[in-house]
């Protein structure tokens, strides 16, 4: 049997058995482009990154990489993709098998077992966050809501959105997000708003959702996320200009607007110290 054969006759049915279903089963899934490394004068894509199985928690979730093998292949020769796999991606728990064999390596312990099947993905959320606060009520709730995006977001994306929200469910204060030019700073930040908010996390613990600010030095790098990326919020949006508006949830603003200047003093002070559960300073420099 080849590889996609073993796939369809053993491995998924193995997976089904262990109480994973079709939306969190992503089988062939292509998550870089490949490389670009110069050769010469001009520049070469490498090979992309393809995983036989993504398994996700949620939809948005990701929480194991699985390579297959076909059968008459032995599981060890695709343990060390798996592990590759699962390092750039960021998730926990990386299996090979050959339809037979399962392998799996722990990221949290650093162990490696033999398994005679899969776990369930509730038994890998568990040892997932064994130790957190995660493992149960609102905050899991809060860590999971989904998100809204209207194009597919990058692997590194969802690792960046997962980690910050769960760094604040955490009681983080600070965070500071790093990445490239034109990798999507606003449209993760967007969406670390717009999980939080809809999950109804604030500073206060109240069933209330929070109120944000979205703060940047240009007014385009305020307007063109407002119009964008933050438009899901809807009429919970308001730019802070010239004058005081509490009663909405996400609101922008440049320095300018509201610092002091010769003339006047600022609008922050009309703000409380504690309005704001969380602000998000784009263009960090």
């Amino acid at each position: 049997m080849n590889e996609a054969d073993t796939c369809r006759k053993y491995i998924t049915p193995k997976l089904h058995a262990a109480g994973w279903d079709d939306d969190q089963i992503r089988e062939q899934v292509t998550f870089t482009d490949g490389r670009i490394v110069p050769s010469g004068r001009r520049a070469v894509r490498k090979e992309q990154c393809r995983a036989d199985y993504i398994l996700r928690y949620t939809s948005d979730y990701p929480i194991a990489v699985v390579e297959a093998k076909a059968e008459g292949v032995n599981a060890y020769d695709g343990f060390g993709q798996a592990k590759g796999y699962a390092e750039i991606l960021g998730v926990k728990f990386a299996y090979a098998t050959n339809g037979h064999e399962i392998l799996e390596f722990d990221y949290n312990t650093g162990e490696t077992r033999e398994l005679k099947r899969f776990p369930s993905p509730d038994q890998l959320w568990e040892r997932l966050n064994r130790g957190k606060s995660f493992d149960d009520g609102s905050r899991k709730e809060q860590l999971l809501s989904p998100t809204r995006s209207k194009y597919p977001l990058r692997y590194y994306q969802e690792i960046a959105i997962n980690r910050a929200v769960e760094a604040i469910l955490s009681g983080k204060k600070r965070l500071l997000l790093t990445l490239a030019t034109g990798t999507g700073k606003t449209p993760i930040a967007a969406q670390i708003a717009w999980k939080l908010w809809t999950s109804r996390w604030n500073l206060k613990n109240k069933h209330v959702r929070p109120k944000i600010l979205f703060l940047a030095d240009r007014n385009f790098l305020v307007d063109d996320p407002y119009t964008k990326h933050f438009s899901m919020f809807g009429e919970a949006r308001h730019k802070i200009q010239s004058e005081v508006n509490t009663s909405r949830d996400m609101y922008f603003a440049i320095y300018q607007a509201v610092d002091d200047d010769e003339w006047k003093p600022g609008l922050y002070r009309e703000y409380p110290a504690d309005f704001f559960d969380l602000i998000i300073v784009d263009e960090c420099h």
